[in-house]
């Protein structure tokens, strides 16, 4: 096994329990010696931009492929109905699960190509999987009554015969033809981030963790996952157990994630009001004092006023008649209070780590563009205004400078602002054994703030390939695999459930070179720090 370059302090500060730095035999085409810009976080005094090297390619067409001309499954079927389509038709019917369309070609030479279909959508916008040889690539994404173009770019296709196939998850997609182009070569400047914060006044532990982000993006991923035990709980033993190899019982030579995700829900107001007990600031210490990265985010339990199911579901809007439009408009300034109280009572939670150092990657109000969850059952305009609200309150009110930002709203619409986010993420749960880099998803969020940031794939449900991510140069800051069935049962005798991801991929994943563990960190109290924002 080949031993990681792990970016660390310039003087390589000594740790028990992680290998020496050797260097990395990585693909030169996009893993850089530095990936780190001298200036400020303000995007005026020069952060790089996105997109900017890949708008002087031109990309040219390989093969176009007239989709009335595939192979159909169900009730797929070329179609006529709609105006607009190139060649005899267009092919459409997708309306049951299983309907496919189904496209072949030939490519002559390996390399990236860019997929570009056009397509129209029946009833508003709709969302449909792709697969390229039996692999998910993404979804073709679209609401438009006319044929229009969506691409996914960056995908790899050897030289020989391939297949696309467009499946029912929405349906209701008529596809016109697709262009197979050639493929812009990767941009590395998609890698040169803030070397500061956002918050001027960041804790030095704080600082300290962001450098060590910062100074291994593009180079090498952070494993993580989430364990509402904490850094040792169920999941962390089931891994460490399967990654130890034959004859250890125990786990004693296996792996531990370099990162624990833990929640704030129980310490929501109404989850105490109803019993609940929150241990996630303990387990945080005691994460951090056992050199162990803590991400959290708050899966945040309505106010009871606003209570119409259970209450430990009533984050998802089923259960709440909370009307965040209203609140942050001024027409309930009954919830609004309520909201400010709920607020308060996680700062005041998350005040104990700040005065024990604790760096937190602080993830609040995730996949609001989703809709399911009551921040998200609103226009944009009022989660960003509720975000936005947070950030001031927690970094001005309660001085919680000990937090790193993540965003992750999953749609630009719903993009914050540079100036309340470090960090951008994505959640993904594409199915199980998906071990793609999810590569089209990498570059659509790091194209979402105006200057780059850090990329991380903040909740995933199956791991993807590391060296797939190290061809495509999809190379998350860190992945944080859910808990409970994605990694283990809930039996007494703890065993690694492979439903999601499979014994050899799991242990491909933390044996890999360019994949950090927890035994590989560096001592993070000792570890330089990153300069503060001016």
């Amino acid at each position: 096994m080949k031993k990681k370059h792990i970016e660390r302090n310039k003087d390589s500060i000594a740790c028990s329990g992680y290998k020496r730095a050797a260097a990395a035999m990585v693909a030169a085409c996009f893993l850089m010696s530095g990936c780190s810009s001298s200036e400020s976080n303000d995007k005026t005094e020069g952060n790089t931009p996105a997109a900017t090297t890949e708008a002087a390619f031109t990309s040219e067409l390989v093969v176009s492929v007239e989709a009335e001309d595939g192979s159909f499954t169900g009730s797929a079927k070329k179609e006529t109905s709609v105006s607009g389509y190139s060649g005899s038709g267009y092919a459409g019917g997708l309306s049951k699960d299983g309907d496919a369309i189904s496209l072949t070609f030939n490519i002559e030479k390996e390399g990236f190509h860019d997929l570009k279909f056009t397509c129209s959508t029946t009833g508003g916008f709709k969302s449909n999987y792709v697969f390229v040889d039996g692999e998910s690539i993404g979804t073709i994404d679209l609401d438009s009554s006319a044929f229009t173009e969506v691409t996914i770019p960056h995908v790899w296709m050897e030289n020989g015969e391939h297949e696309v196939k467009i499946e029912k998850y929405w349906g209701f997609l008529n596809v016109d033809k697709l262009d197979v182009m050639t493929g812009a070569p990767f941009d590395t400047s998609i890698y040169n981030v803030s070397p500061s914060l956002i918050d001027k006044k960041a804790s030095d532990n704080a600082r300290r963790l962001y450098k060590f982000l910062v100074d291994n993006y593009g180079k090498n991923v952070i494993s993580g996952q989430y364990s509402e035990e904490g850094a040792f709980g169920r999941e962390m033993a089931a891994i460490k157990k399967e990654t130890a190899g034959t004859g250890s019982s125990l786990g004693e030579g296996g792996k531990l994630p370099a990162m624990v995700g833990l929640d704030m829900s129980y310490y929501s107001p109404t989850s105490v009001e109803n019993g609940g007990t929150g241990t996630s600031i303990e387990k945080a210490i005691n994460a951090w004092e056992n050199n162990t990265i803590v991400t959290m985010c708050w899966h945040w339990t309505a106010p009871s006023e606003y209570l119409k199911g259970t209450w430990y579901s009533s984050f998802y809007k089923e259960h709440t008649s909370i009307d965040l439009d209203k609140i942050m408009n001024g027409q309930d300034d009954k919830g609004y209070q309520l909201l400010v109280r709920d607020m308060d009572a996680i700062a005041t939670e998350l005040a104990k780590l700040r005065d024990k150092d604790v760096p937190v990657l602080w993830r609040p109000l995730h996949e609001a563009s989703g809709g399911w969850f009551w921040w998200g059952n609103c226009s944009a305009e009022s989660y960003i205004k509720l975000y936005r609200l947070m950030y001031d309150k927690f970094t001005n009110e309660y001085e919680l400078h000990n937090l790193i930002w993540v965003w992750n709203g999953q749609s630009p619409l719903w993009y914050p602002g540079d100036d309340v986010c470090d960090i951008v993420g994505t959640d993904i749960y594409p199915g199980e054994h998906v071990y793609t880099s999810q590569y089209p998803k990498f570059i659509e969020t790091a194209d979402i703030p105006s200057y780059r940031k850090i990329v991380t794939l903040s909740e995933n449900g199956c791991l993807f390939d590391p060296d797939l991510a190290v061809r495509d140069g999809a190379m998350w800051s860190y992945f944080g695999v859910w808990s409970g069935d994605f990694v283990t049962g809930q039996g007494t005798i703890i065993t690694y459930n492979e439903q999601y991801t499979d014994s050899e991929m799991l242990k491909k994943v933390y044996n890999h070179e360019n994949v950090i563990t927890r035994d590989e960190l560096p001592v993070l109290t000792e570890y330089e720090m990153a300069p503060l924002a001016e």
